[in-house]
């Protein structure tokens, strides 16, 4: 058994996974109101993006079943130690990684969460699976948040909040990963300029669409690959 398939963990997922399962945030009247197109320019915005999450404050957000299981498959085969997720939300994906780094003989996970209650959700589910030892809320502007006291070497990084920070986000950790690093984005579809720059080889990344909406992504090293590229000609 491992901990994420074992009590408490496994119960509290799945009855977390039940209760997003009905929440719906069509439901919500502001998100409702908004057509479409209007919607998909909120995701893509570096400033109105607040204003979609903020009506989305009690819903969670969360990554799907099985995101969820590749997480934690992925810390636990390149046996992180170290992980950094954007976006926490109620917590579903940090229960995860949490449970990953226990298993890996444990280790320190920083999330970042920028609205309140959301917050205080992911504290206490954290707390009921066992795993709040494991993991650093970071409250506020992740721009902010994770531009500060980051460990010295990443092994993985979730990207799961506003979509088109995501390219900021990651150019804050990027000195921090160590080679063959693994970094997940979800629904990166919704910023190019993400998706553009970790399919690029020369700026250090392999990258491929995984599922539906994941993209997953390794580091390689930004002087590795200088090194390899300059002695190909």
């Amino acid at each position: 058994m491992t901990t994420l398939t074992s009590r408490p963990v496994a119960a509290l997922i799945n009855r977390l996974f039940e209760a997003a399962a009905d929440a719906a945030p069509l439901s919500v009247p502001e998100v409702e109101a908004l057509s479409p197109e209007e919607r998909g320019r909120l995701m893509r915005s570096k400033t109105d993006y607040l204003d979609l999450y903020g009506w989305l404050k009690d819903m969670p957000l969360a990554v799907s079943r099985e995101t969820g299981t590749l997480l934690y498959m992925l810390a636990r085969s390149c046996r992180a130690r170290t992980i950094i997720e954007f976006g926490t939300s109620f917590g579903i994906s940090t229960l995860h990684l949490a449970a990953a780094l226990r298993d890996n003989g444990g280790g320190h996970l920083i999330t970042t969460e920028f609205e309140p209650s959301k917050v205080r959700r992911a504290r206490a589910n954290l707390t009921e699976g066992g795993l709040i030892d494991l993991a650093e809320i970071r409250e506020g502007d992740a721009l902010k948040t994770l531009a500060v006291n980051l460990p010295e070497t990443v092994d993985m990084l979730l990207l799961d909040g506003a979509k088109a920070l995501y390219p900021d986000i990651l150019s804050l950790i990027e000195s921090r990963l160590r080679p063959g690093a693994i970094v997940v984005a979800d629904n990166a579809d919704y910023c190019p300029d993400y998706v553009a720059r970790v399919r690029s080889v020369e700026r250090g990344y392999m990258s491929m669409p995984f599922g539906e909406d994941v993209e997953l992504s390794m580091w390689l090293g930004s002087g590795r690959v200088q090194a390899e590229v300059g002695h190909s000609f």
